[in-house]
């Protein structure tokens, strides 16, 4: 089977369940964004302590399963929605990591500039990637509202981005760089 099919070439591509749509369609950059993201957080898992990696890999599975629910025509079967998006579960699995990170951490004093280990600017940027996506969902939601809870699973992730971020700071001995205004 080859990679290419051609269909797409004149700007239109294929949901599943049925139906063609134009690839700059709200439906399109949303499970593009959400693409997006899922590879920022595997740059991330790089980077990442190794203790940290089977739960970014649920995450990924997480965001494909997002990504199926959202490239999936919503005039589709019932059946064919079964099983994909964000569950209730998957963004209490989030929660439970934020809370479990945050308690090796020191309190916030202020906003934290992106940075300091590889590993910490990795996960700002899928950070920064994971609020792009959720907008983009967000302004599908508008139009179709999604029968799941990945607009909070996104909202959440990105809060456990930024505390593995800080994470892999504090653990490689690195500060946060604090944010001090113009006079830095």
């Amino acid at each position: 089977m080859k990679i290419y099919t051609r269909r797409g070439d004149r700007g239109d591509t294929d949901l599943a369940g049925g139906g063609r749509v134009g690839k700059d369609d709200p439906r399109v950059e949303a499970y593009g964004a959400v693409d997006e993201l899922n590879a920022f957080v595997g740059i991330a898992a790089v980077e990442a302590l190794p203790e940290s990696a089977p739960l970014l890999e649920r995450i990924q599975r997480t965001l494909f399963r997002i990504g199926a629910a959202l490239a999936t025509n919503p005039d589709a079967e019932k059946k064919a929605l079964a099983g994909i998006g964000a569950t209730d579960d998957d963004v209490a699995e989030l929660e439970a990591g934020i809370d479990t990170v945050d308690t090796e951490l020191s309190a916030l004093r202020a906003f934290v500039l992106p940075g300091g280990t590889r590993a910490a600017a990795a996960f700002h940027a899928a950070r920064t990637v994971c609020r792009r996506a959720e907008r983009r969902v967000l302004s599908l939601e508008r139009l179709a509202p999604l029968p799941d809870a990945s607009v909070r699973y996104l909202n959440r992730l990105s809060d456990l981005l930024f505390v593995l971020a800080r994470q892999a700071n504090h653990r490689a001995g690195v500060g946060d760089v604090e944010w001090t205004g113009r006079d830095g």
